[in-house]
């Protein structure tokens, strides 16, 4: 009787790690399945936005847009202001970079500066 509930203390005990090595294996998929995701959505974003200043609804002159890329995507240039562009996608957040150039320029905090050699 012993030996019997030895044997199905091994079983029970070789179950669990089974079991924890496929729960672990199946959690570093969906781990890597989300990261993977994450990646495709920003390359997305990142060659949408290079395309958005030519789509129909973009509502100002497509020629006057400069792209910059980083941190923020580009500078619309109009006659009578300028215009600092964020494009996002989908449910895309600014970064903690892109708020604080959005607050800097909101409170005015803007230079023209000429620099010559």
């Amino acid at each position: 009787m012993k030996i019997m509930y030895e044997i199905l203390l091994l079983a029970m005990s070789l179950a669990v790690i089974v079991l924890i090595y496929l729960y672990s294996r199946q959690n570093s998929r969906i781990k890597e399945l989300q990261s993977s995701k994450q990646s495709l959505s920003t390359k997305y974003g990142q060659a949408t936005e290079k395309f958005m200043p030519f789509m129909s609804s973009y509502p100002y002159d497509k020629n006057r847009f400069r792209f910059i890329g980083s941190p923020i995507d580009g500078v619309q240039f109009e006659d009578d202001n300028i215009i600092f562009m964020e494009f996002k996608t989908s449910s895309s957040r600014m970064t903690g970079r892109q708020r604080k150039i959005k607050d800097l320029i909101e409170k005015g905090k803007i230079k023209f500066e000429e620099f010559r050699i």
